[in-house]
């Protein structure tokens, strides 16, 4: 059993920048994959971007590469997702994820814990 708590959401202009967080608990492992998802009304939940527990692996949907990078401190079980030149487009519920297993994924139903999400809007 793990848990997420996510933070960080908020409203931004575009153009602006927000930091998330999400710190894990339980029966968390090093052998394990954390992810950023996200989901706007009427739309389909789309993955943002994951890290490996070393940080050694990368991934980014193309929609958010270069302005988003996420990153780890493992020394306190938490994923970030620092999320730069934000656009309207960003705006959704931001949802981490969790994985166990080596190898990252963009495919949710891979990821075995979700957090409650947090709500990003970024006005024009």
């Amino acid at each position: 059993q793990v848990q997420l708590v996510e933070s960080g959401g908020g409203l931004v202009q575009a153009g602006g920048s927000l930091k998330l967080s999400c710190a894990a608990s339980g029966r968390t492992s090093s052998i394990s994959i954390m992810g950023w998802f996200r989901q706007a009304p009427g739309k389909e939940r789309e993955f943002v971007a994951a890290s490996t527990w070393s940080g050694g692996i990368l991934r980014y949907a193309d929609s958010v590469k270069g302005r988003f990078t996420i990153s780890r401190d493992n020394a306190k079980n938490t994923v970030y997702l620092q999320m730069n030149s934000l656009k309207p487009e960003d705006t959704a519920i931001y949802y981490c994820a969790y994985r166990r297993g080596i190898a990252d994924s963009a495919n949710g139903n891979e990821y075995d814990y979700w957090g409650q999400g947090t709500q990003v809007t970024v006005s024009s």
